[in-house]
């Protein structure tokens, strides 16, 4: 190897390294070939060391320029840092090299420096047959000029964002958001929780336009209240299941039904696909690097908990027979997190719906292929993340996830303060604490007041901001009850939360934030435990939104992307970053295939080439909103593209939805080796069964009282005393109102006088009296 050049590489490839006469400027040049692949790749590095390796200063971004030859479509540039405190890291693929057969020049921003970054190195990969040649490297500072910020609010709103209360409300009882592919938005009520409505056969959505503020109330099918909702590759939303019965006191919970719609955002109607295996009320939806959808949990038609995967076809647009299925046969329990990594397995992050946690750690990585489950060690607290959320943290390429907040509704508590990141790229990955939520304040029925000790919130909405920070907003301290006025903002690369303005609304159980193309985030629902319902709709305005001008995107020259392309767009000012966000599909804190595509830039004045990622799993095709961001971290009006194929670059993706034995051993998109030295314990699928059992009151809610819209709950906080009076006061401050007994039975003591009525005076003067 030339001096300060060393070899690298991982898997299994057969390789030579040389150096060859008739470089681009002097007489020689560097020669990576692959002759044999089935995996990984082989690399020319900058040797990793303090003589050769370049110094880099952390915040900064640098150009990198080579000249190359390649007879593979499957080489790229490739990038790795040296943390100061976990030594050399893989950072991220910048680049896909086109075929060229006479010598080309290559340039490629890197993104700004993480911190705790001092040195660099980077070279060419070549994961495919065939050669890279390459010569002439170059690497220089960026210096882009901050522009100044000018505030267009006050000085708190600059600091802090603010938030605006839509004068028009929300006209259904929506607790599923999804934002289409043309800046609409679908909200999905279904029932909307409300037996009357269920009764009554009326199942609701509406459409949201951001641009005029005005809702188109559409005709819905089926009670898709508490399904299960993803985008497929084209742009239709796939919602699976729904609500088939509402509990009865004494009896069966909640069902699922097993019917399956799309929803078309061009004609705003709904049409049926084939079902699905089982019911699934309350199911997870995981897009995946092929556009198959995997789906896991909820309960079934007879209120049982479903064990059963399911797995969408997109080249059949269907739901496969079960025996076409890998099964593990395990419980998932409700909305389970399931997160797409860049290998096409999938990271279960320990935020779910209803109750306890999975046995176990609590997380886990599951192989698809190999049908093998990983257990993940450190979350912590791991049976109160009920209604946490789970994020993949700006941007993909890093493989980190947060997870925030949570509850339990079977024992109540106080909601927590907990937060968790895990770092899938190391080779044993295991969640480190994170720093704690901002506490903010509390109605407890007699107005807001501070949080104090470990008090944080269930409820969490998560959203990922085109800045490159996290959105953290709304929440409650109790099942369906007390809510938190806070939010902040969460920074990836600090690890900090900074608190900013808060929701004026209450946003707990059924509540709903996503982003808007515009750079906004939309804030809808609440459906406290008194069966009431926010109709009200807020929008916060981040502090990036105050700054002055914001940069445009003034053309985007071709709206269809391949994986691994080069795409030009032009601005009108400098920006320093560029990325894909998915558009949401969220409902119950829970929105996994959120995702924030870093996409490395090549910068000729306005004209900027964005290089795409050649890896279909960190970014499973379908429409994404393209944002430009400034210096101040100021981001463009989003501009919608569809990415998509070339098929051969989704044959890994594709042995998802096959067995493992018959995957082809055709080069796909570059998958650096990460999470590949996992020492959690290791279980296969489990026999096979029809289902799991769970309690008919899983959603915290005792059926004895009141109208089926109404949820007193099983557990009462643990500050309220186990008394008629006190809980009848907890009950009366929360606005819950006249509640009749249903049945005989008063397992929460509320109708001591036993006349069907709970909390009566005579019930309050008999419990005295005891």
């Amino acid at each position: 190897m030339p001096y300060c050049w060393e070899k690298s590489g991982w898997g299994d490839n057969d390789f030579t390294f040389s150096t060859v006469t008739g470089g681009h400027s002097g007489s020689k040049a560097m020669k990576v070939e692959l002759t044999r692949r089935v995996s990984g790749d082989r690399k020319a590095l900058i040797t990793e060391d303090t003589t050769c390796a370049p110094v880099v200063t952390a915040g900064k971004q640098y150009d990198l320029g080579l000249w190359y030859k390649t007879t593979t479509p499957d080489a790229a540039i490739t990038l790795f840092r040296h943390d100061t405190t976990l030594g050399w890291q893989y950072w991220t693929d910048l680049k896909t090299l086109e075929m060229q057969g006479s010598w080309t020049q290559a340039t490629v921003r890197t993104p700004a420096v993480p911190a705790g970054t001092d040195r660099i190195t980077w070279g060419v990969s070549v994961y495919g047959t065939g050669s890279a040649t390459t010569d002439d490297y170059t690497m220089e500072q960026v210096v882009d000029p901050v522009p100044p910020a000018t505030c267009t609010g006050t000085a708190e709103e600059c600091a802090n964002g603010k938030w605006t209360v839509l004068p028009t409300q929300n006209p259904v009882r929506s607790m599923h958001s999804v934002v289409l592919n043309n800046g609409k938005v679908l909200l999905i009520a279904g029932s909307g929780n409300s037996e009357e409505q269920f009764n009554a056969g009326t199942f609701t959505s509406a459409v949201y336009d951001p641009a005029n503020g005005t809702y188109k109330v559409i005709p819905t099918p089926k009670d898709m209240f508490c399904s299960g909702h993803v985008q497929l590759q084209d742009g239709r939303v796939l919602v699976m299941s729904g609500n088939k019965a509402y509990p009865v006191a004494g009896g069966h919970g909640y069902e699922g039904f097993k019917d399956s719609y799309i929803f078309d955002p061009v004609t705003e109607t709904y049409s049926k696909t084939n079902d699905l295996n089982d019911g699934h009320w309350y199911p997870s939806a995981t897009a995946l690097g092929n556009g198959d959808v995997i789906s896991f949990g909820g309960l079934k038609e007879d209120s049982t908990g479903s064990v059963t995967a399911e797995l969408w076809s997109d080249a059949q647009q269907k739901w496969l027979p079960l025996w076409q299925v890998n099964q593990t046969w395990s419980y998932w329990g409700l909305y389970p997190s399931m997160i797409l990594m860049q290998d096409g397995r999938l990271f279960y992050s320990g935020s779910h719906v209803f109750g306890n946690g999975t046995p176990g750690t609590g997380s886990a990585i599951y192989d698809y292929a190999a049908n093998t489950t990983t257990a993940i060690s450190g979350l912590q607290n791991k049976d109160q993340r009920d209604q946490s959320a789970s994020v993949l943290l700006p941007p993909a390429q890093d493989q980190r996830v947060l997870t925030l907040g949570g509850g339990n509704i079977e024992s109540n508590p106080d909601a927590g303060r907990l937060t968790d990141v895990i770092d899938l790229k190391a080779a044993n990955p295991a969640y480190v604490a994170g720093p704690p939520l901002p506490q903010g304040t509390v109605d407890l029925g007699n107005g807001p007041v501070a949080e104090t000790g470990s008090q944080g919130k269930m409820y969490v909405s998560a959203v990922l901001l085109p800045d490159g920070k996290v959105l953290e907003t709304g929440g409650a301290l109790h099942n369906r009850a007390n809510p938190v006025f806070e939010s902040s903002i969460y920074d990836p690369a600090a690890n900090t939360f900074d608190p900013v303005a808060a929701d004026p609304q209450a946003r707990g159980y059924h509540s709903s934030s996503f982003l808007l193309p515009d750079g906004r985030v939309m804030s809808t629902g609440d459906n406290p435990g008194n069966g009431t319902w926010n109709h009200n709709v807020s929008i916060y305005t981040p502090p990036y939104l105050l700054k002055g001008t914001r940069p445009t995107i003034t053309s985007v020259i071709d709206g269809e992307w391949n994986y691994g392309d080069t795409q030009r767009i032009t601005v009108d000012r400098p920006i320093v970053k560029a990325e894909l966000i998915r558009p949401a599909a969220v409902t119950h804190s829970s929105d996994p295939n959120q995702r924030f595509v870093d996409l490395p830039l090549s910068v000729d004045g306005n004209n900027i080439d964005l290089n795409v990622t050649s890896n279909p799993n960190l970014a499973p095709p379908g429409w994404y909103m393209l944002f430009a961001v400034d210096a101040n971290g100021v981001p463009s009006v989003a501009k919608w593209v569809h990415l998509q194929g070339p098929a051969a670059l989704s044959s890994t993706a594709m042995s998802m939805s096959m067995p493992a034995e018959s995957s082809d051993a055709t080069p796909s998109a570059h998958i650096h080796s990460f999470a590949d030295g996992l020492k959690g314990k290791v279980t296969g699928p489990g026999k096979k069964r029809a289902s799991q059992q769970v309690s008919p009151t899983l959603s915290g809610c005792d059926r004895h009282y009141g109208s089926i819209n109404v949820c007193v709950p099983t557990v009462f906080p643990a500050e309220v005393k186990k008394t008629t009076a006190a809980r009848c006061a907890w009950l009366k401050a929360n606005d819950y109102g006249r509640l009749k007994i249903n049945g005989k039975d008063d397992p929460l003591g509320l109708d001591p006088s036993r006349n069907g009525v709970a909390c009566e005076k005579q019930d309050l003067r008999k419990s005295a009296r005891k």
